[in-house]
């Protein structure tokens, strides 16, 4: 089945393609919801040339919708019909794991459009899930974080060291709770790892982002 894959350009979205790839399923665009200026995501705050990398890394085309948080829904909606439309995609796939108002969100709008909603990760255990994504072979890197974590993380390659310390602080390991976001260097969905260019950290009402001083 030809499936359409809603991409954060994080570890989630990441696994959830390559186990759907396992499942039968077969990718043939990926959908990234930016902000209204279309120049970052909405989800992770990188910035559009960054999940570029990474669609040309699947040889995958990548389709871009701008929207306002009021307007996400909607927008949301009209991308999977002219997706549905142009590369005739059967399914959807989501990388949520266990947030049950996310699923209900992501099947509803599936509905709308005629799509199967696909959650292959739903269910699996947190820890578990990115010890198998560690032991899949995908680099993923923390580009932003809560004060919890603070600007000390940013930056850095998520390895078992790294979940001792996040289980420490008392954070979930998946960062399902949005303590904190991921962008997949490399794994083995990518011809090659992804050029990273130069960044800086920044902070923005309690949250610290990566900010990339040369967008290319």
């Amino acid at each position: 089945m030809q499936t359409v894959i809603s991409w954060s350009g994080g570890k989630d979205s990441c696994f959830a393609t390559m186990q759907a790839i396992k499942q039968g399923y077969e990718p043939k665009v990926l959908l990234n919801m930016m902000n209204e200026k279309g120049d970052i995501s909405r989800s992770h705050g990188l910035p559009l040339s960054l999940i570029t990398k990474q669609a040309n890394a699947m040889k995958l085309p990548v389709k871009y919708a701008p929207t306002t948080w009021e307007d996400y829904e909607t927008t949301f909606i009209n991308a999977l019909n002219k997706i549905k439309k142009q590369f005739k995609v059967q399914a959807a796939v989501f990388g949520d794991i266990d947030l049950v108002p996310h699923r209900e969100w992501e099947e509803k709008v599936c509905a709308a459009t005629g799509l199967e909603a696909v959650l292959p990760l739903w269910q699996g255990d947190r820890k578990e899930l990115v010890l198998e994504m560690m032991d899949s072979g995908m680099e993923m890197m923390i580009v932003s974080c809560n004060a919890t974590l603070g600007e000390r993380f940013l930056g850095r390659v998520m390895d078992k060291g790294l979940l001792g310390e996040l289980e420490d602080l008392g954070v979930d390991v998946c960062g399902e709770n949005g303590e904190f976001h991921t962008y997949v260097v490399n794994c083995p969905m990518f011809q090659q790892a992804i050029q990273l260019p130069p960044y800086m950290a920044t902070e923005h009402g309690g949250y610290h982002f990566l900010e990339w001083l040369r967008v290319y």
